[in-house]
């Protein structure tokens, strides 16, 4: 029984891991996008401006 409890402990803790780093990628996914397209704006205004 112990064995199991420490075997369930160790999952929810991989688990818990892998949700935090799931929620800090899509942060940066959205974060990445936005510099995309603020990067495509200025490529824009600066070739119509020469």
């Amino acid at each position: 029984m112990k064995q199991l409890l420490t075997v369930l402990l160790i999952a929810a803790i991989v688990l818990l891991v892998l949700g935090i780093a799931v929620q800090a990628v899509k942060f940066l996914l959205y974060v990445g996008l936005a510099v995309l397209v603020v990067s495509g704006a200025v490529l824009l205004l600066t070739r119509e401006q020469d």
